[in-house]
Protein backbone atom coordinates (compact mmCIF):
# COMPACT_ATOMS: atom_id res chain seq x y z
CA UNK A 1 0.00 0.00 0.00
CA UNK A 2 1.35 3.62 -0.89
CA UNK A 3 1.63 5.14 2.42
CA UNK A 4 2.07 9.27 3.05
CA UNK A 5 6.05 9.61 1.65
CA UNK A 6 6.83 13.65 0.97
CA UNK A 7 9.10 13.45 -1.61
CA UNK A 8 10.59 16.34 -0.42
CA UNK A 9 12.14 14.19 2.43
CA UNK A 10 15.69 14.48 0.42
CA UNK A 11 15.96 18.24 0.71
CA UNK A 12 16.64 17.93 4.02
CA UNK A 13 19.90 16.83 3.70
CA UNK A 14 20.56 20.27 2.29
CA UNK A 15 20.21 21.35 5.94
CA UNK A 16 24.13 19.92 7.55
CA UNK A 17 26.80 18.28 6.45
CA UNK A 18 29.45 16.06 7.84
CA UNK A 19 32.01 16.81 10.61
CA UNK A 20 33.90 14.27 12.63
CA UNK A 21 35.33 14.98 16.18
CA UNK A 22 36.27 13.54 19.16
CA UNK A 23 34.51 10.85 20.70
CA UNK A 24 32.31 11.32 23.55
CA UNK A 25 32.04 9.77 26.76
CA UNK A 26 28.90 8.41 28.11
CA UNK A 27 27.22 9.57 31.74
CA UNK A 28 25.94 7.43 34.26
CA UNK A 29 22.66 9.39 34.57
CA UNK A 30 20.97 12.16 32.86
CA UNK A 31 18.36 14.24 34.60
CA UNK A 32 17.99 17.48 32.45
CA UNK A 33 14.38 18.13 31.09
CA UNK A 34 12.44 20.65 29.89
CA UNK A 35 12.24 23.95 31.86
CA UNK A 36 8.83 23.46 32.85
CA UNK A 37 8.88 20.19 35.18
CA UNK A 38 5.46 20.94 37.07
CA UNK A 39 2.98 17.80 36.85
CA UNK A 40 5.44 15.60 35.00
CA UNK A 41 5.33 13.57 38.15
CA UNK A 42 1.83 13.28 38.00
CA UNK A 43 1.65 12.36 33.74
CA UNK A 44 3.81 9.63 34.65
CA UNK A 45 2.43 7.89 37.98
CA UNK A 46 -0.68 6.42 36.70
CA UNK A 47 0.17 2.51 35.06
CA UNK A 48 -3.85 2.40 33.84
CA UNK A 49 -4.07 1.18 30.23
CA UNK A 50 -4.72 4.02 28.46
CA UNK A 51 -6.25 3.11 24.63
CA UNK A 52 -4.75 6.30 22.85
CA UNK A 53 -0.66 6.61 21.96
CA UNK A 54 0.69 7.15 25.34
CA UNK A 55 3.95 6.71 27.17
CA UNK A 56 4.19 5.51 30.64
CA UNK A 57 7.16 5.63 31.50
CA UNK A 58 9.86 8.83 31.67
CA UNK A 59 12.79 6.84 30.39
CA UNK A 60 10.95 5.49 27.53
CA UNK A 61 11.38 8.39 24.43
CA UNK A 62 11.25 8.45 20.64
CA UNK A 63 8.63 5.88 20.13
CA UNK A 64 7.95 5.43 16.32
CA UNK A 65 5.23 3.25 14.51
CA UNK A 66 5.47 3.04 10.90
CA UNK A 67 4.95 1.25 7.86
CA UNK A 68 8.43 -0.59 6.97
CA UNK A 69 8.53 0.09 2.89
CA UNK A 70 12.59 -0.14 2.49
CA UNK A 71 13.01 3.64 1.95
CA UNK A 72 14.07 6.76 3.47
CA UNK A 73 10.42 8.25 3.73
CA UNK A 74 8.82 5.20 5.75
CA UNK A 75 8.99 6.56 9.18
CA UNK A 76 6.62 9.46 7.92
CA UNK A 77 3.97 6.04 7.18
CA UNK A 78 0.96 6.40 9.52
CA UNK A 79 0.57 3.10 11.21
CA UNK A 80 -2.07 1.83 8.74
CA UNK A 81 -1.91 -0.89 6.45
CA UNK A 82 -4.43 -2.98 4.27
CA UNK A 83 -5.53 -6.61 5.93
CA UNK A 84 -3.43 -8.69 3.21
CA UNK A 85 -0.28 -6.93 4.99
CA UNK A 86 2.43 -7.07 2.45
CA UNK A 87 4.43 -4.39 3.92
CA UNK A 88 4.99 -4.99 7.87
CA UNK A 89 4.49 -2.37 10.97
CA UNK A 90 7.39 -1.66 12.83
CA UNK A 91 7.66 -0.15 15.97
CA UNK A 92 10.76 1.66 17.73
CA UNK A 93 11.46 3.37 20.91
CA UNK A 94 14.26 3.95 23.02
CA UNK A 95 15.03 3.58 26.85
CA UNK A 96 17.77 6.27 28.31
CA UNK A 97 20.25 5.48 31.23
CA UNK A 98 18.83 1.40 31.88
CA UNK A 99 20.46 -1.62 31.50
CA UNK A 100 18.64 -3.99 28.51
CA UNK A 101 15.49 -5.12 29.62
CA UNK A 102 12.68 -7.58 28.77
CA UNK A 103 9.77 -6.18 27.19
CA UNK A 104 6.67 -7.86 26.04
CA UNK A 105 4.19 -6.91 23.01
CA UNK A 106 0.24 -7.76 22.20
CA UNK A 107 -2.34 -6.25 20.28
CA UNK A 108 -5.58 -5.40 21.66
CA UNK A 109 -8.45 -5.47 19.30
CA UNK A 110 -11.04 -1.90 19.98
CA UNK A 111 -14.28 -0.60 18.63
CA UNK A 112 -14.85 2.39 16.75
CA UNK A 113 -14.56 4.31 19.91
CA UNK A 114 -11.12 2.57 21.60
CA UNK A 115 -12.77 0.34 23.82
CA UNK A 116 -11.78 -2.89 23.64
CA UNK A 117 -13.76 -5.39 21.44
CA UNK A 118 -15.42 -8.66 23.07
CA UNK A 119 -13.44 -11.15 20.75
CA UNK A 120 -11.63 -14.01 21.61
CA UNK A 121 -7.70 -13.74 20.78
CA UNK A 122 -7.93 -16.44 18.28
CA UNK A 123 -11.02 -14.30 16.49
CA UNK A 124 -8.37 -11.88 15.33
CA UNK A 125 -4.45 -13.46 15.70
CA UNK A 126 -3.35 -17.11 14.56
CA UNK A 127 -0.80 -16.99 16.99
CA UNK A 128 -0.18 -16.77 20.69
CA UNK A 129 -0.69 -13.05 21.68
CA UNK A 130 1.91 -12.16 23.43
CA UNK A 131 5.79 -11.22 21.67
CA UNK A 132 9.40 -10.62 23.33
CA UNK A 133 11.16 -7.91 21.38
CA UNK A 134 14.68 -9.03 20.86
CA UNK A 135 16.11 -7.00 18.71
CA UNK A 136 18.29 -4.28 20.88
CA UNK A 137 21.14 -1.99 20.62
CA UNK A 138 23.17 -0.49 22.87
CA UNK A 139 23.79 3.55 22.10
CA UNK A 140 27.59 4.53 21.15
CA UNK A 141 29.62 7.35 21.14
CA UNK A 142 26.28 9.22 23.12
CA UNK A 143 26.53 11.08 26.06
CA UNK A 144 23.77 10.37 27.16
CA UNK A 145 23.38 6.15 27.10
CA UNK A 146 20.32 4.23 25.85
CA UNK A 147 19.04 0.73 24.67
CA UNK A 148 17.15 1.45 21.02
CA UNK A 149 14.55 -1.51 20.70
CA UNK A 150 12.76 -2.48 17.22
CA UNK A 151 9.69 -5.04 16.96
CA UNK A 152 8.31 -5.82 13.34
CA UNK A 153 4.21 -6.62 14.51
CA UNK A 154 3.06 -9.94 13.37
CA UNK A 155 0.03 -9.78 10.75
CA UNK A 156 -3.70 -10.12 12.08
CA UNK A 157 -6.84 -11.40 10.54
CA UNK A 158 -9.62 -8.83 10.70
CA UNK A 159 -9.60 -5.13 9.48
CA UNK A 160 -10.29 -2.68 12.39
CA UNK A 161 -8.51 -0.82 14.83
CA UNK A 162 -5.73 -2.15 17.07
CA UNK A 163 -4.01 -0.87 20.22
CA UNK A 164 -0.47 -2.61 20.44
CA UNK A 165 1.03 -2.56 24.03
CA UNK A 166 4.48 -2.80 25.15
CA UNK A 167 4.70 -3.97 28.80
CA UNK A 168 7.56 -4.14 31.31
CA UNK A 169 9.02 -7.63 32.84
CA UNK A 170 6.36 -6.81 35.74
CA UNK A 171 3.15 -6.46 33.26
CA UNK A 172 3.04 -2.80 33.64
CA UNK A 173 2.52 -0.84 30.31
CA UNK A 174 5.11 1.54 29.08
CA UNK A 175 3.67 2.27 25.29
CA UNK A 176 0.39 1.74 24.07
CA UNK A 177 -0.01 2.93 19.61
CA UNK A 178 -3.12 3.11 18.05
CA UNK A 179 -2.81 1.12 14.38
CA UNK A 180 -5.53 0.55 11.79
CA UNK A 181 -5.71 -2.60 9.59
CA UNK A 182 -8.39 -1.86 6.57
CA UNK A 183 -10.39 -4.15 4.05
CA UNK A 184 -11.78 -1.97 1.40
CA UNK A 185 -15.39 -3.37 1.14
CA UNK A 186 -16.62 0.03 0.35
CA UNK A 187 -15.43 2.55 -2.25
CA UNK A 188 -14.67 5.94 -0.86
CA UNK A 189 -14.45 9.08 -3.24
CA UNK A 190 -12.97 12.32 -1.37
CA UNK A 191 -12.06 15.39 -2.20
CA UNK A 192 -11.20 18.80 -1.16
CA UNK A 193 -13.28 21.86 -1.08
CA UNK A 194 -13.69 25.78 0.00
CA UNK A 195 -15.90 25.97 3.10
CA UNK A 196 -19.22 27.03 3.27
CA UNK A 197 -18.70 29.72 5.38
CA UNK A 198 -17.25 32.53 4.02
CA UNK A 199 -15.02 33.08 6.82
CA UNK A 200 -13.44 29.79 6.79
CA UNK A 201 -12.94 30.20 3.06
CA UNK A 202 -9.57 31.57 3.92
CA UNK A 203 -8.32 29.93 6.95
CA UNK A 204 -10.12 26.28 6.68
CA UNK A 205 -10.29 23.31 4.46
CA UNK A 206 -13.49 21.23 3.70
CA UNK A 207 -12.93 17.19 2.54
CA UNK A 208 -16.62 16.40 1.01
CA UNK A 209 -16.85 12.66 0.11
CA UNK A 210 -19.09 9.71 -0.91
CA UNK A 211 -19.28 6.23 0.25
CA UNK A 212 -20.22 3.81 -2.37
CA UNK A 213 -21.08 0.31 -1.55
CA UNK A 214 -22.94 -1.86 -4.42
CA UNK A 215 -21.49 -5.33 -4.01
CA UNK A 216 -21.37 -5.00 0.29
CA UNK A 217 -24.83 -5.75 2.06
CA UNK A 218 -25.08 -3.00 4.50
CA UNK A 219 -28.22 -3.15 6.74
CA UNK A 220 -29.71 0.56 7.69
CA UNK A 221 -26.82 2.22 5.81
CA UNK A 222 -27.36 6.02 7.04
CA UNK A 223 -27.10 4.79 10.49
CA UNK A 224 -25.17 1.94 10.88
CA UNK A 225 -21.83 2.85 8.66
CA UNK A 226 -19.89 5.46 10.59
CA UNK A 227 -17.19 7.93 9.23
CA UNK A 228 -13.81 9.23 10.73
CA UNK A 229 -12.11 11.91 9.42
CA UNK A 230 -8.43 12.53 10.22
CA UNK A 231 -5.86 15.29 9.62
CA UNK A 232 -2.12 14.40 8.82
CA UNK A 233 -2.71 11.23 10.95
CA UNK A 234 -3.75 12.82 14.17
CA UNK A 235 -5.82 11.86 16.71
CA UNK A 236 -6.76 14.39 18.69
CA UNK A 237 -8.44 16.69 16.27
CA UNK A 238 -10.12 13.62 14.36
CA UNK A 239 -14.04 14.20 13.18
CA UNK A 240 -15.99 11.73 14.82
CA UNK A 241 -20.11 10.65 13.96
CA UNK A 242 -20.26 12.13 10.72
CA UNK A 243 -23.35 11.44 9.49
CA UNK A 244 -24.29 11.49 5.39
CA UNK A 245 -25.91 14.29 4.11
CA UNK A 246 -27.91 13.07 1.18
CA UNK A 247 -28.63 8.96 1.19
CA UNK A 248 -28.73 7.68 -2.62
CA UNK A 249 -30.53 4.23 -2.14
CA UNK A 250 -30.68 3.58 -6.17
CA UNK A 251 -27.28 4.17 -6.58
CA UNK A 252 -26.25 2.10 -3.11
CA UNK A 253 -24.28 5.84 -2.64
CA UNK A 254 -23.64 7.62 0.88
CA UNK A 255 -23.06 11.47 0.34
CA UNK A 256 -21.39 13.98 2.95
CA UNK A 257 -21.30 17.16 1.66
CA UNK A 258 -21.26 19.69 4.47
CA UNK A 259 -22.65 23.26 5.46
CA UNK A 260 -22.12 23.43 8.62
CA UNK A 261 -18.47 22.92 9.11
CA UNK A 262 -18.36 19.63 10.45
CA UNK A 263 -15.65 17.98 7.93
CA UNK A 264 -13.72 21.24 8.09
CA UNK A 265 -10.44 21.78 9.58
CA UNK A 266 -8.32 24.53 10.23
CA UNK A 267 -5.15 25.12 7.49
CA UNK A 268 -2.65 25.80 9.84
CA UNK A 269 0.89 27.06 8.27
CA UNK A 270 3.50 25.00 7.04
CA UNK A 271 5.26 23.65 10.19
CA UNK A 272 8.75 25.23 12.25
CA UNK A 273 11.42 22.96 11.89
CA UNK A 274 15.19 22.55 12.97
CA UNK A 275 17.53 20.38 12.38
CA UNK A 276 20.19 19.24 14.82
CA UNK A 277 21.77 16.09 13.44
CA UNK A 278 25.25 17.36 12.56
CA UNK A 279 26.44 18.98 16.21
CA UNK A 280 29.71 19.97 14.84
CA UNK A 281 27.98 22.82 12.45
CA UNK A 282 24.58 24.49 13.09
CA UNK A 283 21.81 23.07 10.96
CA UNK A 284 18.82 24.92 9.93
CA UNK A 285 17.39 27.04 12.54
CA UNK A 286 19.92 26.19 15.30
CA UNK A 287 21.77 29.57 16.86
CA UNK A 288 24.23 27.44 19.02
CA UNK A 289 25.51 23.86 20.02
CA UNK A 290 27.01 23.95 23.67
CA UNK A 291 29.13 20.94 22.83
CA UNK A 292 31.61 20.75 25.89
CA UNK A 293 28.19 20.90 28.35
CA UNK A 294 26.41 17.09 29.58
CA UNK A 295 23.99 16.64 27.64
CA UNK A 296 24.87 18.22 24.47
CA UNK A 297 22.97 21.43 24.43
CA UNK A 298 20.81 22.85 21.22
CA UNK A 299 19.88 26.18 21.23
CA UNK A 300 17.32 27.52 18.50
CA UNK A 301 17.20 30.56 17.07
CA UNK A 302 14.33 32.89 19.56
CA UNK A 303 10.89 32.11 17.29
CA UNK A 304 8.39 34.72 16.89
CA UNK A 305 4.00 34.56 16.69
CA UNK A 306 3.17 34.06 12.94
CA UNK A 307 -0.47 34.28 13.52
CA UNK A 308 -0.56 37.33 11.02
CA UNK A 309 1.82 36.81 8.77
CA UNK A 310 0.49 36.06 5.10
CA UNK A 311 1.04 32.40 3.84
CA UNK A 312 4.73 31.11 2.97
CA UNK A 313 5.24 28.05 0.70
CA UNK A 314 7.90 26.27 2.76
CA UNK A 315 8.84 22.74 2.98
CA UNK A 316 7.85 20.85 5.42
CA UNK A 317 6.58 17.04 6.43
CA UNK A 318 3.66 18.00 8.75
CA UNK A 319 4.54 18.11 11.94
CA UNK A 320 6.56 15.07 12.06
CA UNK A 321 10.16 14.22 12.36
CA UNK A 322 13.14 11.63 11.59
CA UNK A 323 15.91 10.71 14.28
CA UNK A 324 19.33 10.84 12.56
CA UNK A 325 23.52 11.47 13.36
CA UNK A 326 24.72 12.60 9.98
CA UNK A 327 28.39 12.74 11.57
CA UNK A 328 28.50 9.39 11.17
CA UNK A 329 26.17 8.42 8.40
CA UNK A 330 23.70 6.40 10.31
CA UNK A 331 19.89 7.03 10.67
CA UNK A 332 17.61 5.51 13.66
CA UNK A 333 20.20 2.86 15.48
CA UNK A 334 22.34 4.24 18.52
CA UNK A 335 24.63 6.69 17.58
CA UNK A 336 22.11 9.78 17.41
CA UNK A 337 22.81 11.11 21.02
CA UNK A 338 19.72 12.80 23.10
CA UNK A 339 20.40 16.58 23.63
CA UNK A 340 18.74 19.38 25.69
CA UNK A 341 17.23 21.48 23.23
CA UNK A 342 16.71 25.31 23.88
CA UNK A 343 12.64 26.83 22.54
CA UNK A 344 11.99 30.67 22.74
CA UNK A 345 8.76 32.29 21.75
CA UNK A 346 8.78 35.78 21.67
CA UNK A 347 5.67 37.63 24.06
CA UNK A 348 5.55 41.20 25.06
CA UNK A 349 3.42 39.54 27.86
CA UNK A 350 1.82 36.47 29.01
CA UNK A 351 -0.66 34.98 26.64
CA UNK A 352 -4.11 33.49 28.22
CA UNK A 353 -3.03 30.06 28.79
CA UNK A 354 -0.30 28.15 29.06
CA UNK A 355 2.11 27.68 25.66
CA UNK A 356 3.42 24.23 25.08
CA UNK A 357 5.89 22.84 21.78
CA UNK A 358 3.74 20.85 19.54
CA UNK A 359 3.66 18.13 17.17
CA UNK A 360 4.63 14.21 16.74
CA UNK A 361 7.39 15.06 18.71
CA UNK A 362 4.76 15.55 21.46
CA UNK A 363 2.82 12.81 20.51
CA UNK A 364 0.08 15.34 19.61
CA UNK A 365 -0.16 15.74 23.45
CA UNK A 366 0.00 18.80 25.26
CA UNK A 367 2.70 17.22 27.87
CA UNK A 368 4.90 18.70 30.68
CA UNK A 369 8.15 17.99 28.74
CA UNK A 370 7.09 20.54 26.26
CA UNK A 371 5.49 22.86 28.05
CA UNK A 372 7.46 26.77 27.98
CA UNK A 373 7.63 29.07 30.94
CA UNK A 374 7.58 32.79 30.68
CA UNK A 375 10.39 34.86 31.31
CA UNK A 376 9.47 38.40 31.80
CA UNK A 377 12.79 39.89 31.20
CA UNK A 378 13.52 38.46 28.03
CA UNK A 379 9.53 38.92 27.25
CA UNK A 380 9.73 35.62 25.76
CA UNK A 381 7.93 31.84 26.62
CA UNK A 382 11.16 29.11 26.80
CA UNK A 383 12.10 25.70 27.91
CA UNK A 384 14.58 23.02 27.45
CA UNK A 385 13.37 19.76 25.93
CA UNK A 386 15.37 16.68 25.86
CA UNK A 387 15.10 15.05 22.22
CA UNK A 388 17.25 12.84 20.16
CA UNK A 389 19.32 14.01 17.16
CA UNK A 390 17.18 14.27 13.79
CA UNK A 391 15.25 16.74 12.01
CA UNK A 392 11.85 17.92 13.59
CA UNK A 393 8.76 19.93 12.57
CA UNK A 394 6.71 21.62 15.36
CA UNK A 395 4.66 24.41 15.88
CA UNK A 396 3.44 26.53 19.22
CA UNK A 397 -0.02 25.66 20.89
CA UNK A 398 -2.02 27.83 23.38
CA UNK A 399 -3.95 25.39 26.04
CA UNK A 400 -7.88 26.52 25.26
CA UNK A 401 -9.43 26.88 28.80
CA UNK A 402 -11.01 24.15 30.65
CA UNK A 403 -9.66 21.65 28.25
CA UNK A 404 -6.34 20.05 29.51
CA UNK A 405 -5.70 18.26 26.09
CA UNK A 406 -7.37 20.99 23.65
CA UNK A 407 -4.28 22.58 21.54
CA UNK A 408 -5.01 25.92 19.68
CA UNK A 409 -2.36 26.38 17.14
CA UNK A 410 -3.77 29.14 14.80
CA UNK A 411 -3.26 31.45 18.17
CA UNK A 412 0.52 31.28 17.71
CA UNK A 413 0.99 30.02 13.50
CA UNK A 414 -2.29 31.48 11.88
CA UNK A 415 -4.17 29.36 9.55
CA UNK A 416 -4.57 29.71 5.51
CA UNK A 417 -6.69 27.24 3.35
CA UNK A 418 -3.42 27.00 0.64
CA UNK A 419 -1.69 24.98 3.39
CA UNK A 420 -0.19 21.63 2.24
CA UNK A 421 -1.85 18.85 4.86
CA UNK A 422 -3.25 14.99 4.17
CA UNK A 423 -6.69 13.75 5.20
CA UNK A 424 -7.95 10.25 4.94
CA UNK A 425 -11.35 9.17 5.70
CA UNK A 426 -12.12 5.70 8.17
CA UNK A 427 -15.28 4.17 7.36
CA UNK A 428 -16.67 1.61 9.66
CA UNK A 429 -19.51 -0.94 10.06
CA UNK A 430 -20.48 -3.42 12.25
CA UNK A 431 -22.71 -6.22 10.57
CA UNK A 432 -25.55 -7.50 12.05
CA UNK A 433 -25.21 -10.10 15.12
CA UNK A 434 -21.07 -9.54 15.57
CA UNK A 435 -19.21 -7.89 18.49
CA UNK A 436 -16.99 -5.66 16.53
CA UNK A 437 -16.76 -1.98 14.21
CA UNK A 438 -14.69 -4.04 10.91
CA UNK A 439 -12.81 -1.10 9.20
CA UNK A 440 -14.21 -1.74 5.60
CA UNK A 441 -13.44 1.56 4.08
CA UNK A 442 -9.83 3.77 3.96
CA UNK A 443 -8.95 6.74 1.22
CA UNK A 444 -6.29 9.10 1.53
CA UNK A 445 -5.79 12.43 -0.37
CA UNK A 446 -3.40 15.45 0.09
CA UNK A 447 -5.00 18.92 -0.15
CA UNK A 448 -2.96 21.78 -2.57
CA UNK A 449 -0.77 18.48 -3.34
CA UNK A 450 -0.96 15.42 -5.95
CA UNK A 451 -3.86 13.19 -4.98
CA UNK A 452 -3.14 9.13 -4.80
Amino acid sequence: MMMNRPPFYLLLALFSSLFWGPTCVPVEQTTASSGATSGKSEYYASTALRYEDFVYDPTIKSVQCYVQTGNAEEVFNAPVVPLVQTEPIMLEFDQLNTPQQRFTVKFVYCNLDWTEARLTQIQFMDEFNEFYITDALSSYNTKVPYFHYRFQLPRVKLPGNYLVVVTDRSGNPIITRRLLVYDNRVTVAAKSVLPVGTEERATNQQIDFNILYPEYPVVNPSQEIKVVLRQNSRWDNAKTNLRPSFVHDTQKRLEYTFFNGASSFPGLKEYRGFDDRNLRGRGFNVEAVSLEANPVEVKLYPEKNRSREVYSQDVDINGKMVYENRRFGSTNTGDPDYVLVTFALAAPDPVPGDVYVFGQLSDWKLTPEFKLTYVPAAQQYAGKIMLKQGYYNYSFALQVANQPQKANEAYFEGSHFQTRNTYDVLVYYRPPGTRTDLLIGYQWLETNGTRR
